[in-house]
């Protein structure tokens, strides 16, 4: 269309909807403020340049939009390719109208260093608007269907690029403003660029199956409303192909061909009261025959979106699949231009909800608290990629509130969604009336109810399961806030785990790490000890900075002199700290093990397989073995305990004591219980043994006694004291 059409098609819509002279003149007055400054100016197709901000405000016109939007329409490009300034604008048209061109305006004249960080800034600052104000996304959608319909012009590789981004960020965010009449444009036109192949494959066959599928439903339709009007029920029915997009996704994850689908075509009846939707419903069931769990009722549980509708599919006439949505003539309406349905204007053009609870006006605070606690532009992009673009999952209250999550969300993602508060005193959680761990994916339709108590407190572990940014970002703040001190006890033992104490105890004095820690912008040791305790930076890049900063020099020569040091260790790699043996697992030598830090009792040895380790932060271990000539450092025994299942005789006790002394194995400890109604006698020992290879050798000739039913290594019981014997006092020999 020419610009001339344009105008008088948006005149006309405008009329349609009873818009007053003195805003259509306004709208008209920013359309010539437009065509004088784009005078000159043409597209990559050669067309005038105002034909663009003519379609976008055409676009906008039809989702019933004020007349600040449409006007912000035909102006939304003049700060970028014109020397118009915002002040005129706003002088011109008020601050409303100038507010949301800068909103959607480009940030042309500022330096990135790549392109991508452009477009991540640019993205940034849109979401950053459209949560101040939801206009600009109209005003950025519409911009970009329009430029996707004319993206033939472009280069293929810009056209493969703005088609990604497109399906990425602009036809997700469509859809979850619940605009389906851009949202499926957008994505058809994604694919078109994407998947050419695919694309005009499905055009050719819907095409060819035209004549049959559109027979097929005008039956349908006749039927229904035949059997409608008997019932006395008004009622609007049409009859559509899928989208091509819909149908690609299906036959991707179907992994089908275009002819085994069978729900290609839908019939929407539109009638004027929700009782009226059920009521069809049941003429539709009663006179073609419905597809099992092809049921879908969006009107008791309405999505996120806000988008309600009843869904079903039957074998229609010639027995073919038909699938059959029931609405009313207000949820059309909402269907087909979401979050703008939803909204009303003031004259002055300020935006407000119809309530306080809008579920638009939360996904407004989730925009800018991801942008408040991202790092940078790039990082707001994947975050907001990650929360509110990805397939998600509908899960409810026990009040029977909508909460929708990302696919793999949790418990504790729940409960961070609803506040922050709920989720730091999350003990557990009731999924659909039963116990659940907390790190239980949800499923779509699970009712969740969240545990609290005012004692509990976040788990570090939880960050090995959360899905969602803000539950991540909220469990870190946390941890930043109260276990400070912690943190900085576990960063100074990660230190000396890496330098020994000594080499620790002389940086510190040569002031070499305040200076590394000034360098990352911190004002203190402890500030840089509390990152590395809560595992934001790592050991071995404040190493390679201290050994940059000192040549190496003092660094290598104390940790030559460690390793020269680590022969007469029992453990490699813990010389000169702290450490202890877990008690959990009971290490041995022979057996592949890791140390934790542990604030304020050094380092913790675990065996590899201790199910313990499941829950600490991967940045609190650290690399440790047993030295291979551990014999020729003395003899040295270890506790490990185990756990005798024996038949209840007389005498059983005295035997399994004496195979252990015939195995030349001393006895820590002992428990001996007796179970008579399995005549079940359990004897739980602890063996003083020189490594696993002697605990092996043991157990063997336990388990080959005829009445030793089982014998398993186990925990260290907590009611069990090891002996530890007196160290015998030095003093001077008496004379006799």
């Amino acid at each position: 269309m020419n610009e001339e059409t344009l105008v008088a098609k948006i005149h006309d819509i405008l009329k349609e909807q009873g818009r007053t002279e003195e805003e259509i003149a306004e709208i008209d007055k920013a359309y010539q403020f437009a065509k004088k400054l784009h005078a000159g100016q043409y597209r990559v197709s050669e067309e005038p340049y105002i034909i663009h901000p003519c379609e976008v405000a055409l676009i906008l016109a039809d989702l019933h939009v004020d007349k600040h939007t449409i006007m912000a329409a035909f102006l939304h490009d003049v700060i970028e390719d014109t020397e118009t300034t915002p002040e005129q604008i706003e002088e011109e048209f008020g601050e409303d109208v100038k507010n949301l061109v800068e909103g959607v305006t480009k940030l042309g004249k500022f330096q990135f260093k790549s392109s991508e960080e452009r477009q991540a800034e640019n993205f940034r600052k849109m979401f950053v608007a459209m949560a101040k104000d939801i206009r600009v996304i109209f005003l950025k959608l519409a911009d970009r269907l329009h430029n996707m319909r004319t993206l033939n012009y472009m280069a293929q590789n810009k056209q493969q690029r703005i088609a990604q981004e497109t399906l990425d960020i602009f036809a997700p965010l469509a859809g979850r403003l619940g605009i389906g009449k851009i949202k499926s444009e957008l994505e058809d036109l994604s694919l078109r660029y994407l998947q050419p192949d695919k694309y005009f494959e499905i055009a050719q066959l819907v095409a060819q199956k035209k004549t049959e599928r559109e027979q097929a439903v005008q039956m349908l339709m006749q039927t229904i409303s035949i059997n409608l009007k008997q019932n006395k029920i008004e009622a609007e029915i049409t009859g559509r192909a899928k989208h091509y997009y819909s149908i690609y996704k299906k036959m991707k994850r179907l992994n089908i061909a275009f002819h085994d689908l069978y729900d290609i075509t839908a019939v929407r009846i539109i009638v004027n009261t929700v009782r009226e939707c059920y009521e069809v419903l049941g003429v539709i069931h009663s006179h073609f025959k419905p597809i099992p769990g092809r049921f879908k009722d969006y009107i008791a549980m309405p999505k996120s979106n806000g988008y309600k509708s009843l869904h079903t599919s039957v074998l229609g006439p010639r027995q073919k699949p038909l699938e059959v949505q029931i609405r009313t003539k207000e949820m059309h309406h909402i269907a087909e231009y979401g979050v703008a349905a939803h909204w009303r204007y003031k004259e002055s053009g300020s935006v407000k909800a119809n309530s306080k609870t809008d579920i638009q006006f939360a996904f407004m605070r989730q925009m800018l608290e991801l942008e408040q606690e991202s790092a940078g532009a790039d990082d707001f992009v994947k975050r907001v990629k990650m929360d509110l673009f990805t397939n998600q999952v509908f899960t409810f209250t026990p009040n029977g509130d909508v909460i929708d999550l990302p696919i793999g969300a949790t418990p504790i993602d729940f409960a961070f969604k609803i506040h922050t508060d709920l989720g730091c005193k999350t003990t557990g959680a009731l999924i659909n009336g039963r116990i659940a761990q907390l790190d239980t994916q949800l499923k779509n339709g699970d009712i969740v109810e969240v545990l609290t108590s005012k004692k509990s407190e976040p788990k570090m572990h939880w960050l090995n399961f959360v899905v969602t940014k803000q539950a991540q970002t909220k469990i870190r703040q946390w941890f930043k806030k109260h276990k400070r001190d912690e943190y900085i006890g576990i960063g100074k033992s990660l230190m000396e785990a890496e330098l020994t104490k000594t080499v620790y105890d002389e940086i510190v004095k040569s002031g070499e790490l305040l200076n590394i820690a000034k360098t990352m912008n911190l004002t203190s040791i402890d500030d840089l000890l509390a990152l590395l305790g809560n595992g934001e930076i790592s050991a071995i890049k404040i190493m390679n900075r201290l050994k940059k900063d000192t040549q190496g020099d003092d660094v290598s020569h104390y940790m030559s002199h460690q390793r020269a040091q680590s022969s007469k260790q029992e453990i490699i790699g813990l010389e000169g700290l702290m450490y202890q043996l877990a008690k959990c697992c009971l290490p041995l030598p022979g057996e592949d093990i890791v140390g934790v830090v542990t604030r304020g009792k050094g380092i913790s040895v675990h065996r590899k397989d201790c199910k313990s380790l499941e829950t600490v932060q991967p940045e609190r271990l650290l690399d440790v073995s047993w030295n291979p000539e551990i014999e020729k450092l003395g003899k040295k025994t270890y506790v490990s305990a185990i756990r005798i299942d024996v038949d209840d005789k007389l005498g059983m006790l005295k035997d399994i004591l004496e195979k252990i002394t015939d195995c030349d194995t001393n006895i820590n400890y002992a428990n001996v219980k007796s179970n008579p109604g399995k005549k079940l006698g359990i004897i739980e020992l602890g063996l003083e043994v020189s490594s696993i290879d002697k605990l092996n050798y043991v157990i063997g000739q336990l388990n080959a006694m005829e009445d030793v039913q089982s014998v398993k290594r186990v925990p260290l019981n907590s009611n069990s004291r090891l002996y530890v014997p007196a160290k015998k006092k030095r003093g001077k020999a008496k004379s006799n």
